[in-house]
């Protein structure tokens, strides 16, 4: 494991996530409240960039902007359908301004 440096604090508004590319793997980074989550990057249930979706940020929840599908950000857990399987949920650490993301190597 490794952690990638992947953008500042003032990179992501609250409210919004964003995708990167680190090597092979694509994350999505959102900022909700004063915390941020990185997790994998399609839904579950039908292929679409979780990052484009509404994020609820007092619920901590992502919204799949194809079928609606809600994702706890901070579990990777479904808590809405139409999806059944969680999403994937990387470890994620903010030093000073740069927001450090761990994956395998």
């Amino acid at each position: 494991m490794a952690w990638y440096a992947v953008a500042t604090v003032g990179d992501i508004p609250a409210g919004a996530g964003r995708m990167f590319e680190i090597g092979a793997q694509d994350v999505a980074v959102f900022h909700c409240g004063s915390s941020f989550f990185a997790v994998s990057t399609m839904c579950t249930h039908a292929s679409a960039f979780l990052h484009e979706g509404a994020v609820d940020e007092e619920r901590f929840i992502v919204e799949c902007p194809l079928h609606f599908a809600e994702f706890d950000l901070r579990t990777g857990d479904v808590v809405s359908g139409p999806a059944d399987e969680p999403i994937e949920v990387y470890a994620l650490r903010v030093e000073g301004e740069s927001i450090l993301v761990e994956l395998p190597d």
